[in-house]
């Protein structure tokens, strides 16, 4: 336990953090998985679903929780799979 003011905050603002982290990550993994199931599914009007995706995972890199890279990956992913879904 703490015994010094500053390490005391230090504490509870790493618990806010934290919070707050693991909520916008698991936003943006139901996001992401919600999108994958309407490309499954063959759902007929992907493109707001693929959008808002598009949006939450554009948020999620800049409020760092996931890599700008890793960001770019999921997208051009979720792209190619719902190209290949309206084709096929």
């Amino acid at each position: 336990m703490a015994n010094i003011r500053s390490a005391e905050k230090q504490r509870r603002q790493a618990e806010k953090a934290k919070t707050r982290n693991r909520a916008g990550k698991t936003r943006l993994r139901s996001q992401i998985k919600q999108a994958r199931e309407a490309i499954e599914t063959g759902e007929s009007d992907l493109q707001p679903i693929l959008n808002e995706t598009f949006s939450v995972i554009d948020r999620s890199a800049r409020k760092k929780y996931i890599k700008e890279n890793t960001a770019d990956r999921y997208k051009s992913r979720l792209a190619a799979a719902a190209k290949r879904a309206s084709a096929g």
